[in-house]
C-alpha cells in the first residue's frame, strides 16, 4: 500500500480475486440486472404513458430522437469506462492511492462532458432531427423532448459515471437501491405531469431527468462517506495527468466503439423514420422490448468486465479465464431462451406500447427476425467485456467499427436503393452480429488477452530503464 494512504476503510467494496468465480460473478450480476431495469422503465415508462396519453405522434417523437440521444451521450459514458477499468484494476492490485486519483478524474470529467453535452444537445436538436429524417408531423414534439432531456443531461453524465465507479469497486447493490426510489418517483411524475396536469411529451424528459439528478445525488452522498478509499472531496476534483492519460487510453476506444455504433443506428433509424411515423413508432416500441430483453446479457457483461479487471490486476490468470467462460456460456444461454419467448408473445409485448394494426404488424415482424439470434449479440458483447477488462479496449472497438458500422451501413446502403423494403433494414442486426461474433471466437481463444496489463508493466519498466541508462551516460 503506498505511504501517503493510512489504513483507509474498505467501505462498501467487494474483492472480486476471492471465492469462487461464477458465484461471484452472479451475485454482482443480479442487482446490476435489478438496478438496469429499473433505468430502463425511465425510458419505457415515458413511452408506455406517451402512447397510450398522447397518441402516436407523440410515441414517434420520442421513438425518433432515442438512438440520436444515445449517439450524443455514447461516447461520454463509453469513455467513463475507461476509469471502471483503471480502478477495477488498482483494487485489484490494492492500490488505494491510484484508485482515489482515478475516481476524482473521473468525476471532473464527466462534469465537463455533461456541461459540453448540454450546450450542444440545445442548440442543434432541430438541425440533428432534420438529418435523421424525421417526420415533420412529429418534429416539433420532438424537438421538446430532446431539449428538455439535455437541459438535464450533467446529472445523468455523472450518475452513470458513479455507478461506475462503484461497480468497478464491487459495489452493484447500492446503485440498484438508489434506482428503486428515483425509478418509483419518475412513474409518479409522469403520471402527475402527462395524466393529470396533461403537459406535452417534454414533461416525460422533464420526469426523467429529475429522477436521474436524485439518483446522482444519493451516489454521492454515499461516495462522500468519509475515512473511505473512495471518499470524494471537493478539494481533490481535477484532472490527475496519469490517471488521465489511462483513462482515455482504456476508455477511449469504448467511447469510439459506442459512437460508432450510434452512428450506425442513427443511419438506421433515419432509413426507418422513411417508412413514415408508423415504422418509426413500431422500430421504437420494439426498442423498448429489447432493452429489457437485454438486460440479463449486459448485467453479466458488466460483471465480467469487473472480474477481469481485478482479476488481471492482481495476476490472477487462470482464474480471470475461468471466470470469462462462466460468463460467456451463461450469457449466450440466456439471450437465446429470452429470445424464443420474445419470438412467441412478440404480438402482446408490441401492443403494450401501441394499440394500432400497423404498429404492432411491424413491431412484430422485426422481433421475429431478431430475436432468434440474441445469441450471437449475447456472445460478441460478453467476449467485449472480457477485452475491455483485460485493457484490451481497441479490439471491440476495431472490431465493431468494421462490422457494426462500416458493414451494416454498406448493407443497408446497397438494399435500401435497390430493395425499399423494411424487412431487410431488419436483417442488417443478425448478419452483422454473426460477422462479430466468428471474429470474436478466433479472439479469444487464439490471442493473450489475459496477459494485457503486463505488457504495459513491461513497456513502462523497459522505458523506466532506458531513461535511467541515460542518466547515467550523461
Amino acid at each position: 500500500m503506498p505511504q501517503n494512504v493510512a489504513a483507509p476503510s474498505l467501505g462498501h467494496t467487494k474483492n472480486m480475486t476471492e471465492g469462487k468465480p461464477w458465484k461471484l460473478i452472479t451475485s454482482f450480476a443480479i442487482p446490476v440486472f435489478l438496478s438496469q431495469l429499473f433505468q430502463q422503465l425511465y425510458n419505457t415508462i415515458d413511452s408506455l404513458v406517451v402512447g397510450h396519453y398522447l397518441g402516436t405522434d407523440a410515441l414517434a417523437a420520442v421513438s425518433s430522437s432515442g438512438t440520436l440521444i444515445f449517439l450524443l451521450i455514447s461516447f461520454f459514458v463509453g469513455t467513463s469506462m475507461g476509469a471502471g477499468i483503471v480502478i477495477s484494476r488498482y483494487f485489484g492490485a490494492k492500490d488505494y492511492d491510484k484508485v482515489s486519483r482515478a475516481i476524482h478524474t473521473n468525476i471532473a470529467l464527466g462534469i465537463t462532458s455533461g456541461l459540453i453535452l448540454t450546450v450542444v444537445g440545445i442548440l442543434f436538436t432541430p438541425t440533428f432531427l432534420r438529418w435523421m429524417n424525421t417526420d415533420p408531423d412529429v418534429m416539433p414534439e420532438a424537438v421538446a423532448y430532446f431539449r428538455y432531456y439535455f437541459s438535464g443531461v450533467l446529472a445523468i453524465i455523472l450518475y452513470n459515471n458513479c455507478k461506475g465507479i462503484m461497480n468497478a469497486l464491487g459495489d452493484s447493490k447500492r446503485p440498484l437501491y438508489y434506482l428503486i426510489f428515483s425509478s418509483l418517483l419518475n412513474v409518479l411524475l409522469d403520471l402527475l405531469f402527462i395524466a393529470v396536469f396533461h403537459w406535452g411529451v417534454w414533461s416525460a424528459a422533464f420526469a426523467t431527468t429529475i429522477s436521474q439528478a436524485l439518483s446522482f445525488v444519493l451516489c454521492m452522498i454515499h461516495l462522500s462517506k468519509k475515512g473511505t478509499i473512495y471518499q470524494v472531496q471537493l478539494k481533490k476534483l481535477g484532472f490527475d495527468k496519469d490517471m488521465l492519460k489511462e483513462i482515455i487510453k482504456y476508455g477511449l476506444p469504448s467511447g469510439i466503439q459506442n459512437s460508432v455504433i450510434a452512428f450506425a443506428n442513427v443511419i438506421v433509424q433515419s432509413n426507418i423514420n422513411s417508412f413514415t411515423k408508423i415504422a418509426t413508432a413500431a422500430y421504437g416500441s420494439f426498442a423498448k422490448i429489447e432493452g429489457f430483453a437485454f438486460l440479463p446479457i449486459t448485467s453479466f457483461t458488466m460483471a465480467l468486465t469487473t472480474f477481469t479487471g481485478q482479476n488481471l490486476g492482481a495476476r490472477e490468470y487462470d482464474r480471470a479465464k475461468k471466470g470469462s467462460i462462466f460468463g460467456i456460456c451463461t450469457s449466450v444461454i440466456l439471450a437465446e431462451i429470452i429470445g424464443v419467448v420474445i419470438y412467441i408473445f412478440a404480438p402482446f409485448l408490441i401492443s403494450l406500447f401501441s394499440d394500432e394494426a400497423a404498429v404492432i404488424a411491424l413491431g412484430t415482424q422485426q422481433a421475429r427476425t431478431e430475436s432468434l439470434f440474441f445469441c450471437l449479440l449475447a456472445f460478441s458483447h460478453a467476449v467485449a467485456a472480457v477485452c475491455r477488462g483485460a485493457g484490451k479496449a481497441f479490439v471491440p472497438m476495431a472490431i465493431m467499427l468494421a462490422i457494426w458500422c462500416v458493414v451494416r451501413i454498406a448493407y443497408i446502403t446497397i438494399m435500401m436503393h435497390f430493395i425499399h423494403e423494411i424487412q431487410y433494414i431488419y436483417w442488417a442486426y443478425p448478419l452483422t452480429w454473426g460477422l462479430s461474433s466468428i471474429i470474436y471466437l478466433f479472439y479469444y481463444l487464439f490471442s493473450d488477452w489475459q496477459h494485457g496489463f503486463d505488457a504495459v508493466k513491461r513497456k513502462h519498466t523497459w522505458f523506466s530503464h532506458a531513461g535511467s541508462h541515460r542518466q547515467h551516460l550523461k
